[in-house]
């Protein structure tokens, strides 16, 4: 029989505590710009001093000549804010007294304090830290969850944020210190840790995410990940990758709203560029959100509402009546309906990111951004005529 080790216990909780961690991007200077920067205070609480002592130089007294000048006073201020003060110059009357108590005393302690920095920078950081997470806490909320911040991890935070979604609105989780690293590089807020745990997925504040992205390695990570998303968040939109086409079911019964099977689909792209390479190419031009043509979805407007998906404005190429999609030309689909959405191809135009006012809806529908960003219309022009529609 074992009994516990309560030194392995405090072990076991330290490594949890760093494992399982929030990760904030930050701007670090060099150190050249940090030494310049704290050069450049330690010269002004000097000429700071120096200057209240100049213009107060009939109040001391120089043990020498009796009288005080430019260069006493700069050695007299070099002195006290150095702690060495040798006593060759003093103050004698009441106000060079109240000026050395009140005043040249806190600026000894600030010209201390720029010179032992470094240390108490270092001490202060945790508090830093803190502060800034309790703050990141507080405003998060609708936002976008990557869990698995490998290729296909990068690559949907690229389009999310081709559709005008802000860096602050991702949080990025991945076991791998380096790659939240890298994450944060890129200024994007990262969690460590193993996602298949719920107290992870907590961190990342999955349950008011708007949606979750699953980009995981191994099919059985995900679908547990999807299975603890799921739990947490009964709302969230989870979209889910896996690499093998017979666990898409499982990761559907699993909780997930979309499952990609990578492999599949790059089969698939592949066979179709073979067969016919322009083919491929618009494909591959239709999946890249932000250039050239895009998939889209997006309501029914008023005026479509009876109206075939011919007759729409953009290239509709679905509709989407409930949860049952229908292709354009399936006769189910005509006439649109106020309630339904419109799966389409439109012409894209690169947008920087924006936010929204809180209560704007967004439009891109089922694989939605969150509800606080919204692509703007201006941006997309009609490719009717150019694709024969």
């Amino acid at each position: 029989m074992r009994l516990p080790n309560p030194r392995a216990a405090r072990s076991t909780s330290a490594t949890d505590e760093h494992t399982f961690r929030v990760q904030l991007p930050k701007q670090i200077a060099g150190p050249v710009i940090q030494v310049a920067k704290r050069l450049l205070i330690a010269n002004l609480v000097l000429f700071t001093a120096w200057l209240i002592v100049y213009l107060d130089r009939s109040g001391y007294d120089d043990s020498v000549d009796g009288e005080v000048n430019a260069l006493d006073a700069l050695y007299y201020v070099t002195v006290s804010l150095s702690t060495t003060g040798y006593g060759d110059i003093a103050p004698v009357t009441d106000t060079a007294r109240l000026i050395t108590t009140f005043i040249i005393t806190p600026l000894r302690i600030m010209f201390l304090i720029v010179l032992v920095g470094t240390t108490l920078e270092v001490l202060t950081e945790r508090t830093r830290e803190q502060w800034r997470l309790s703050h990141w806490r507080s405003r998060v909320r609708d936002h976008t969850v990557i869990v698995g911040f490998g290729t296909k991890g990068r690559s949907a935070a690229e389009t999310l944020l081709s559709t005008g979604l802000a860096k602050e609105q991702i949080v990025v989780v991945d076991p791998s210190a380096k790659v939240i690293d890298a994450a944060n590089a890129d200024g994007f807020a990262g969690v460590v840790g193993d996602a298949t745990r719920s107290s992870v997925l907590e961190r990342a504040r999955a349950d008011i995410a708007s949606q979750i992205i699953i980009a995981t390695q191994r099919d059985d990570t995900a679908v547990l990940v999807t299975l603890t998303a799921r739990q947490m968040n009964k709302a969230v939109n989870i979209v889910a990758a896996v690499r093998e086409e017979e666990n898409a079911p499982l990761l559907k019964q699993s909780g997930a709203d979309a499952v990609i099977t990578s492999s599949a689909a790059a089969g698939r792209m592949l066979g179709l560029s073979l067969v016919s390479p322009s083919a491929g190419e618009v494909m591959e031009d239709l999946i890249s959100y932000g250039e050239g043509l895009s998939l889209g979805e997006r309501p029914v407007s008023k005026n479509e509402v009876g109206r075939t998906p011919k007759e729409c404005d953009d290239l509709v190429v679905a509709v989407l009546r409930g949860h049952r999609l229908m292709n354009f030309d399936e006769p189910e689909a005509s006439p649109l309906q106020a309630q339904d959405r419109v799966v389409i191809i439109r012409r894209s135009v690169e947008r920087t990111p924006t936010k929204l006012r809180k209560g704007d809806e967004e439009d891109t529908g089922r694989f939605r951004t969150p509800p606080k960003m919204r692509p703007a219309k201006p941006g997309w022009q009609n490719p009717r005529d150019e694709l024969g529609h």
